[in-house]
């Protein structure tokens, strides 16, 4: 007489059909298909167009202004956010109520109305100047002068971004339990020691998602600043179909730009969180 697990071993696993899920599949296949034959055969894509101007020097210009907005906006707002988010977690009412409204008000504002309202900051203040109170004026100049497009897309994408990065790296900070602050302290560690050595390096497991995604959201809100002529990716190929009257390639020729950087961005944030994920 056969046992229990006996007769389990020589039973036949039938696995379970799902004529559904094969058929949602072959549905699935054959839009993706259909389209894809679509937007290969249609003319008026103009592939030839796309792959002339792909690596057009104008266009790579503009590539590389995008890289170094986004640079240079995420380096703001990262130092920019970490010092928000210690103010913000400052026991002085006054220091955390400051960082509160700062964080407030960028969060509150698009992003675009902030760019214009930099690039015509102008209007508000003809002259910048600073000095001591009720005496000499150490530096003067003018605004028209001073705030150039790059310097309103800096501003209005940095400062927007620092607000973002803010609350990520305080709900950093604040993923990490109090009793090991607490224990830290008890040791004789000094607080700068702990902030770098107990609470940073787990923090960063909770930070290093998002901001990558920030990072990302930057490279596709540099385009904002087309609105102040200042010549990135998209200003670019603006430029060149304003010329050539030639709009859908051009369009098609940033939009592939911006996919590559996006997709190898992704691709560095995937190995990135698998790095701290397993620290």
């Amino acid at each position: 007489m056969q046992t229990a697990t006996a007769r389990r071993s020589t039973e036949q696993v039938v696995p379970l059909r799902h004529p559904g899920t094969w058929l949602a599949t072959a549905i699935v296949l054959l839009i993706v298909g259909l389209a894809l034959y679509s937007v290969a055969t249609n003319p008026a894509f103009q592939w030839g167009v796309v792959a002339q101007y792909m690596f057009n020097g104008q266009v790579l210009t503009g590539l590389r202004r995008t890289l170094e907005l986004t640079l240079a906006a995420m380096v703001i707002g990262l130092v920019l956010g970490t010092v928000l988010a210690l103010l913000r977690l400052s026991r002085n009412p006054l220091l955390s109520t400051v960082s509160w409204i700062y964080i407030w008000f960028f969060r509150s504002v698009p992003t675009l109305v902030q760019l214009i309202f930099w690039y015509n900051f102008g209007a508000l203040y003809s002259k910048i100047s600073l000095g001591i109170p009720f005496g000499p004026t150490l530096f003067s100049a003018n605004t028209n002068v001073m705030i150039t497009p790059l310097f309103a897309a800096l501003a209005g994408l940095g400062l927007s971004q620092s607000a973002y990065t803010a609350e990520v790296i305080r709900a950093g900070i604040l993923s990490v339990p109090l009793g090991q602050t607490r224990a830290a302290s008890a040791l004789g560690m000094r607080r700068m020691m702990i902030f770098r050595r107990i609470i940073l390096p787990q923090a960063m497991k909770v930070v290093i998602p998002p901001v990558s995604n920030e990072v990302i959201s930057m490279v596709k809100n540099t385009s904002l600043v087309s609105v102040i002529a200042l010549a990135e990716l998209l200003y670019t190929t603006q430029l060149i179909y304003s010329r050539t009257y030639q709009t859908i390639p051009l369009l098609i020729v940033a939009s592939l730009w911006y996919l590559i950087i996006v997709s190898i961005l992704s691709l560095g944030q995937h190995f990135l969180e698998r790095k701290f994920r397993h620290r």
